[in-house]
Formats: structure tokens, C-alpha cells, sequence
């Protein structure tokens, strides 16, 4: 395989792509579905109601639009058993595994500064006067 040197303009297109590809994955994993699907798929392979059940307050539509972009972007493995009736089952790949633990550290970093965050956002909205 040959490798592009630092600087030429294979490098820079390489830099490029990086940069709009990372732009594309956050807006598609930027959401609160996306993220919750990645913590509670976590380890496990789970079927579709499985996930549904344990995602409260989440559409049989807003799922299914969530996995299919996440099957698409390399994060979600989708398998399909052939038995009546159809089984499918998810599971988090390599890269979904990777992108976990950023969620994780993200949960983890609100988890020992929500104090802050919420005596933060309680001066804001006292001290702030209301829009509209």
C-alpha cells in the first residue's frame, strides 16, 4: 500500500475527505436516538423490539431511520435470521464499539459536572429575560 507524504496533494485531498467525512458522521450521530441506540446496544446483540422497549419514547419510524443510517455508516451490524416469523438482531461493529466509548467518556463528563451545568443553567434563566 502506498502511503501519501505529509503535504502533497494526495495528503491534502486525504485531509480533505477526513474532514467532510467526520462532518457527515457527526450530523447522521449527533442526535439523542443515535447516541442512546449506542449505549444501550453497548456489548450485546439485540433484536429490533428489544431496542424499541428499552428506547423509551422512541418511534418504530425514528428507530428504524436511526439503524438504517448507523447499518450505513459502518456502526450497526443488521442480521437476519430466516425463520418465520423474520428474527433481526443488531449489534454495535468494530467502529460502533470505538464510537461507544466517546460515549461513554461524553456520559461520564456529564455525570461529574452536572451539578455545574444545572446551577449554570438555573443563574442563566434567572438572570436572563425571557425572549418572545
Amino acid at each position: 500500500m502506498v502511503t501519501a507524504q505529509a503535504g502533497s496533494p494526495a495528503a491534502q485531498d486525504d485531509i480533505m475527505r477526513a474532514g467532510t467525512l467526520a462532518r457527515e458522521i457527526f450530523s447522521d450521530v449527533a442526535n439523542k436516538w443515535a447516541l442512546l441506540i449506542i449505549e444501550t446496544l453497548g456489548d450485546e446483540t439485540r433484536r429490533f423490539s428489544e431496542l424499541r422497549d428499552a428506547l423509551e419514547g422512541i418511534s418504530h419510524k425514528m428507530l428504524t431511520q436511526n439503524l438504517r443510517m448507523m447499518e450505513r455508516n459502518g456502526l450497526v451490524e443488521r442480521t437476519v435470521h430466516p425463520v418465520v416469523p423474520p428474527r433481526v438482531e443488531y449489534r454495535l461493529t468494530g467502529p460502533g464499539r470505538g464510537l461507544r466509548a466517546t460515549v461513554d467518556l461524553m456520559c461520564e463528563w456529564t455525570r461529574q459536572n452536572m451539578d455545574h451545568i444545572e446551577a449554570a443553567r438555573d443563574e442563566f434563566d434567572e438572570t436572563t429575560p425571557r425572549q418572545g
